[in-house]
């Protein structure tokens, strides 16, 4: 079946409008036939999904009874003291009467009253976008608009509609999709909650043409990292206005990435406190209109154009060197290359078990062009007082038992762990079936558990919205193989003896304001058979796991009880 498989994969990827219909069609069978969610993973390159029927579930769980909810919302919000203004920027190009209609509608239909929507008409030659514009306008003072006279395509649109603003923050909204009632008081809640904040993204989901919610994106914490390879913020993104202006706004040239741009520029000088994550779904994403989006039509135009801001921002900070490059079973997504130093240094190799190097493995380790490795055995003061003895400028700290399952794998994560910022560096650890056993780990308090919803899949699946192919950053990687500067390693105040040695080492890293990052681009093998995954907490509070999943149990299963919504309504009422 394999061959199959991957040949049905190549051809949907070069046809993205039939695949689109083709996964719209399945997500309506699921309801009566899951097995059809299961064969649309199996097509695309391994992705995995919420089913739609668990995540009604969770969704009348969480955000229902609707009518109580917006009570006790109305409730805060009345209460709130000095509300801040938010405009609702949005670009709009002869968009279908009724979606334009039901965007606003749901803009109107918000618990927080103090917005306003300030939309660009990109010349549309179709007359009913004008025409309904200056409708809702003469019905609705808050909602201001103009009719650019010339098409200047989405960034110009966008930079039309940001000249219109007023508000001490921008949310972007694209122009035939919808918002929950409860999304720009959530996010009122946040800026006042937290003056510092520059930058706030939130969860989303997609919606079909009859209202029926889908494929929810329950994203992590703020993760620079996995911004390298995707467009993390995306929707509900919002912006304080001044950093808007102070950037320029969306760049012409970007079009189909110019949000993802957007986003790198504008994070770029933030510290991580000033970018927060809103876990909850604030945004509907439409889809199965018939209508392809500019990003879907040219996705390949559009992937150039995220590589461009990519390449961009990477040279603003420093990372000259790197390169993005297209990942051909994912399309629009991106890998970085990037470099070792071109100068010749010294890696000490730190065995973390008892067992012999293999000589196989004892070559690999000779990096070309290096100054020499070293190995080292952890004895009786284990693997960090091995450490301690290591003459080399990079540590590896690294189980026997493991083998490379790629040629790359050293280079990868040597050059990881290389880059400024980066405290740590590990790879994907994989068993002799290609299930991941290694992925980055959940940490909650002294204990960690490798990341549910990716350890068992077998790789190259994407995992839960590319998360099993994309580095990203963690809380802490494993103990199988782990890539440290010594000057880094050397500054912290370590116990030469520690159970969890390296949770330890990754806490102190991060303490001292360095950035774990997880590469699957380097990957090793084990030996050994599939370890029994550890049940973890409910909702560990980790910064990189999204407090609506579930750390219960192996797999991706969504969190019980009343959820964000109910804890956010709380916050709100404990504030006024």
């Amino acid at each position: 079946m394999q061959p199959f498989l991957n040949t049905a994969r190549h051809w949907l990827r070069r046809h993205p409008g039939l695949h689109r219909s083709l996964r719209q069609g399945m997500l309506q069978l699921q309801r009566h036939a899951p097995w059809t969610e299961r064969l649309l993973d199996t097509l695309r390159p391994g992705g995995v999904t919420i089913p739609a029927a668990e995540y009604q579930r969770w969704i009348d769980q969480v955000e229902g009874p609707a009518d109580a909810m917006r009570q006790r919302l109305q409730a805060a919000v009345r209460h709130m003291r000095n509300p801040p203004l938010i405009s609702v920027v949005m670009p709009a190009y002869n968009t279908p009467e009724r979606f334009l209609r039901e965007a606003i509608a749901s803009l109107q239909a918000q618990i927080y009253p103090h917005w306003e929507l300030c939309v660009a008409d990109d010349a549309s030659p179709e007359p009913q976008v004008s025409h309904v514009l200056r409708e809702m306008a003469a019905a609705d003072p808050r909602i201001r608009f103009v009719r650019r006279p010339a098409n200047g395509h989405i960034s110009a649109a966008s930079n039309t509609a940001l000249d219109l603003a007023r508000g001490e923050f921008v949310a972007l909204m694209d122009h035939d999709d919808l918002l929950p009632p409860h999304a720009l008081a959530a996010v009122a809640h946040h800026v006042q909650a937290a003056p510092e904040l520059q930058v706030l993204f939130s969860d989303e989901d997609k919606v079909d043409d009859r209202g029926r919610r889908s494929e929810p994106h329950f994203k992590p914490g703020w993760n620079a990292e996995l911004l390298l390879s995707q467009n993390l913020v995306s929707h509900l993104g919002v912006y304080r206005r001044a950093l808007l202006r102070r950037i320029g706004g969306f760049r012409e040239g970007f079009e189909g990435s110019q949000d993802w741009d957007m986003a790198l520029r504008a994070t770029a000088g933030l510290r991580p406190e000033q970018v927060r994550h809103i876990p909850l779904v604030l945004y509907h994403w439409r889809q199965g209109t018939g209508a392809a989006s500019f990003s879907e039509s040219a996705l390949e135009r559009c992937a150039a154009a995220g590589r461009r801001a990519v390449s961009e921002h990477l040279a603003r900070r420093g990372e000259t060197g790197a390169r993005p490059l297209p990942q051909p079973d994912l399309p629009g997504w991106s890998r970085i290359v990037h470099p070792l130093p071109a100068r010749p240094f010294r890696l000490s190799v730190v065995l973390t078990a008892p067992s012999p190097l293999p000589e196989k493995l004892r070559e690999i380790l000779r990096l070309p062009g290096s100054d020499g490795t070293e190995i080292l055995s952890a004895g009786p003061e284990g693997p960090l007082g091995a450490a301690r003895q290591a003459s080399g400028e990079m540590l590896l700290f690294l189980d026997p038992a493991l083998r490379p399952d790629h040629p790359e794998w050293l280079a990868e994560l040597l050059a990881q762990a290389w880059r400024p910022g980066v405290g740590a560096a590990g790879p994907l650890v994989m068993d002799a079936r290609n299930r991941a056993m290694e992925a980055g780990l959940v940490v909650e308090g002294e204990r960690a558990w490798p990341v549910p919803y990716l350890a068992g899949l077998r790789y190259p699946a994407q995992g839960y919205h590319g998360q099993l192919r994309l580095p990203r950053q963690v809380s802490a990687v494993g103990a199988g193989c782990l890539a440290v500067r010594r000057a880094a390693f050397e500054a912290l105040s370590l116990p030469a003896e520690a159970d969890q040695w390296h949770l330890a080492l990754c806490e102190g890293l991060r303490q001292s304001g360095q950035r774990i990052v997880w590469t699957p681009l380097a990957r090793l093998r084990h030996s050994g058979r599939m370890p029994e995954l550890c049940a973890g907490p409910a909702s560990p509070r980790d910064p990189y796991f999204n407090p609506n999943l579930s750390a219960a149990r192996p797999g991706l299963h969504l969190a019980e009880g009343p959820g964000q919504l109910a804890a956010l309504i709380e916050a709100m009422q404990a504030a006024r």
